[in-house]
């Protein structure tokens, strides 16, 4: 998300006393040499003394008084009583099938952005998270692989965030170090998505983590410029890094179009992806582009109903592959406590070489370290429907002792829409640890809920 920036206003309070009428007040004469003055008179010298004073100092308020610390724990279940490999197919985080999990227990540290006086503002985010979710979320160089199981840990986040009144009347927002990757509308962290599963787009396009400087350029009260230059795809810099080439974004954001009921985003991100380090690609990796086009935009309708429709385009130069998907979301508050979420989507996998799935708890990792070959399975060409209801439930009875807690129910239909068969069961190929998805059934009903408990 584009870090805002937020100043704080302090506000004195001045009390004034009443004056006495001029006819009570003693007038010195000019003759005594000095300017006229005015004099207490007894009545006033006896309201002061009815007032109290202290002399202690006042406590001072500190930048580190606005430091803030935050814990989220998602745990899920989801059953899918048809599948013959134990896996849901096509989905990264939520791949186990008839399974209970933890997903993530993400600790957040942070300071909002504060002013500085002269219009600066700075502030700061770290975010570390364990559990089964951290198999999707590393980044390549900062402690991938201390852990190799089900359950690993990865640092998310670890940005400094500076405002800078520079070159426009909104000034600059910039994100400096490791963040999330700002395209798709569902967000690696439990509470940034409506529900428990992911759509297409958001497992197999959206980078999920990236090392670099994003900047917002606020244009106008509405508008911003959004540019940024980082390493790539869940990796940083020398070693560590997928290539010796930069990447970025571009694009733009509109904010409270309409009187405020529609916002919308517009951004690419270009740049080489593939890894040098594997021995099929070399230096190659340096020159094959990768192309993603992402745009969001979302309606209120009124203060318990929007609409949201999220566009994905992805090309890929050395995969020869397209893909592309367009997923519309619906949500309506019935109550404060219960909000009612649907999403539909389309998406493309042209040739067979985006969507698969990691079967290994390694493999994901070791594709962006660039290892020659890890355990996966791979589909055909299919163009992809998913229909997704449920709800997030806050139930009222609860009282927790910290924090808050919901409850996301949902029920999941994905079938393939060109013939194909790629749900649920596997076949062989001579590649050692590589299945291919071609036999199995041509739709996937699966059914899921998770919990989130946040303070």
């Amino acid at each position: 998300m584009v870090s805002r920036y937020f100043s704080i206003s302090t506000c004195l309070v001045f009390q004034f006393a009443a004056v006495q009428a001029m006819a009570q007040e003693k007038i010195l004469s000019e003759s005594d040499g000095r300017p006229l003055v005015t004099e207490e008179t007894a009545g006033e010298k006896r309201d002061a003394a009815r007032i109290p004073v202290s002399l202690a100092p006042q406590k001072s308020h500190s930048w580190f008084d606005d430091l803030e610390g935050h814990v989220v724990v998602e745990a899920g279940v989801n059953g899918n009583p048809w599948t013959q490999t134990g896996r849901n197919w096509a989905q990264y985080y939520v791949d186990r099938a008839n399974t209970g999990t933890l997903n993530q227990i993400t600790g957040t540290l942070s300071h909002p952005v504060t002013d500085l006086g002269g219009g600066y503002g700075l502030g700061f985010l770290f975010e570390v998270m364990y559990g089964s979710d951290a198999r999707f979320t590393p980044t390549i160089g900062m402690g991938d692989g201390n852990l190799t199981g089900l359950y690993q840990w990865a640092p998310t986040q670890a940005h400094i965030d500076a405002h800078l009144p520079w070159l426009t009347k909104g000034g600059i927002d910039l994100n400096i170090g490791q963040m999330y990757g700002l395209l798709g509308y569902e967000g690696t962290d439990a509470l940034e998505r409506p529900f428990y599963s992911y759509n297409y787009s958001s497992d197999y396009i959206v980078p999920f983590e990236v090392v670099g400087v994003t900047a917002a350029i606020h244009l106008s009260e509405h508008t911003s410029w959004i540019i940024g230059i980082n390493a790539g795809n869940s990796t940083t810099f020398g070693d560590a890094g997928n290539n010796n080439r930069p990447k970025g974004y571009f694009g733009f954001q509109f904010e409270g179009l309409a009187g405020g009921k529609l916002d919308m985003t517009a951004l690419t991100y270009v740049g080489p992806q593939q890894n040098m380090h594997n021995p099929d690609i070399g230096a190659d990796a340096n020159r094959e582009m990768e192309y993603i086009g992402d745009f969001i935009a979302t309606y209120r309708i009124n203060d318990t109903t929007s609409v949201t429709l999220n566009a994905t385009y992805f090309h890929d130069d050395y995969l020869r592959d397209d893909a592309y998907g367009v997923t519309t979301y619906f949500a309506h508050d019935f109550y404060p406590w219960l909000t009612f979420n649907a999403r539909g989507e389309i998406f493309r996998d042209n040739n067979g070489n985006v969507v698969g799935m990691n079967t290994s708890t390694m493999s994901y990792i070791n594709y962006l370290r660039g290892a020659e070959s890890y355990p996966y399975d791979q589909g055909p060409g299919t163009t992809y429907g998913e229909l997704t209801v449920g709800v997030s439930y806050r139930p009222q009875f609860v009282h927790l002792p910290k924090g808050s807690l919901v409850i996301r129910p949902e029920i999941r239909l994905d079938k393939s829409l060109n013939g194909t068969r790629p749900f649920n069961r596997v076949s062989p190929t001579d590649t050692p640890g590589s299945n291919f998805a071609d036999n199995g059934t041509n739709n996937m009903f699966w059914f899921s809920c998770d919990a989130v408990w946040s303070f």
